[in-house]
């Protein structure tokens, strides 16, 4: 990549820093004056009262990011439409960051973005499979890194990571779109460590997830079906956590779909603090996109069931961790 691409890269990712840091100040200074504080309790994993609602700032430097390149595109309309969906997600998170906003009223919004992220892709030229795909993506990481937001920095940082190691396999604006929400999430992350002085808030939160399968998404747009499990490895800690909680509550017939510290991240965190569970996250997910660039442009065979291992391997590691020093009955097979 020439010199002057990587310099107008860290420009964007500095200047969304920047955009972030002052959005997250202030939605602080919002959220103290409205009061919308999280409290300690049962459901939760910290331990003192922190407001909510920082990740407004996330939001807003990568809707802008949006509407830039929305302005200098020859088909506008895609990024408009992406823009809208993210606003939508936004929007319904920030609803819920005031007062609760029930499940099915919020998924339906979260479907509707969704399906403007589809329509979006297939703008771009992408394949009806990847653009359902990109659909799909949607609407389980908005709800995916909703339920990871539950410690100090870990939502933040995995976006984080997420996004810059997709940017290394993205092109163009996608590659670009990748460097700004990893900026727009270091804006926020002094914020957030080593101990919150505000949370994500379901703004921010689903705002991120929203993010990362639009990156996604492209990847999908761009690269065949054999390929797209590759691309999965960058977001592999969020969707195994995510993944096999959902499954163990499922069958233990809890409502999967409430608030609940039953994550592998937040029984580790009981045992052994927020920071030390965000960095070991933080490790996964580098080893993840580490092998996840190993595998791009390799031989489709073995790209792809090396990418489905590591899920497994990942599987196997969140199944001995979640039982570890916990109760023989909450075992994932129990």
């Amino acid at each position: 990549m020439p010199w002057s691409d990587l310099a107008l890269l860290a420009a964007i990712g500095a200047g969304m820093a920047v955009v972030s840091a002052v959005g997250t100040h202030l939605a602080l200074a919002y959220a103290l004056r409205r009061g919308m504080v999280d409290e300690p309790g049962e459901r939760r994993s910290h331990s003192a009262a922190t407001p909510r609602g920082g990740g407004v700032g996330i939001m807003v430097a990568c809707l802008v990011m949006l509407m830039a390149i929305a302005a200098s595109d020859a088909h506008p309309l895609s990024w408009v439409l992406i823009a809208t969906g993210l606003l939508l997600v936004a929007v319904s998170g920030w609803w819920d960051d005031h007062r609760p906003l029930q499940a099915w009223p919020r998924l339906l919004v979260h479907a509707i973005a969704a399906a403007l992220l589809g329509w979006a892709c297939w703008l771009q030229g992408a394949s009806p499979l990847a653009a359902l795909a990109g659909s799909a993506l949607a609407l389980g990481l908005v709800n995916a890194w909703n339920f990871m937001d539950g410690i100090d920095g870990l939502a933040a940082s995995q976006a984080l990571l997420c996004g810059l190691g997709l940017a290394l396999v993205l092109s163009g604006p996608w590659a670009a779109l990748g460097v700004a929400v990893a900026g727009a999430c270091l804006g926020f992350l002094p914020s957030n460590l080593p101990r919150a002085k505000v949370f994500l808030g379901d703004v921010g939160s689903g705002a991120l997830g929203y993010l990362i399968a639009v990156l996604l998404a492209a990847g999908f747009a761009q690269r065949p079906i054999t390929d797209w499990t590759v691309l999965l490895l960058a977001p592999m800690a969020m969707l195994v956590d995510t993944g096999f909680t959902l499954c163990w509550r499922m069958r233990r017939g809890e409502r999967w779909w409430h608030a609940h510290v039953q994550h592998l991240f937040q029984r580790r965190s009981r045992r052994h603090g927020h920071a030390r569970v965000t960095i070991a996250y933080a490790l996964w997910t580098l080893g993840a996109i580490g092998l996840m660039l190993v595998l791009t442009g390799q031989p489709a065979t073995l790209a792809l069931f090396t990418s489905i291992a590591a899920f497994l391997a990942g599987g196997l590691v969140w199944r001995y961790l979640h039982g570890a020093g916990e109760s023989a009955t909450e075992g994932f097979g129990s």
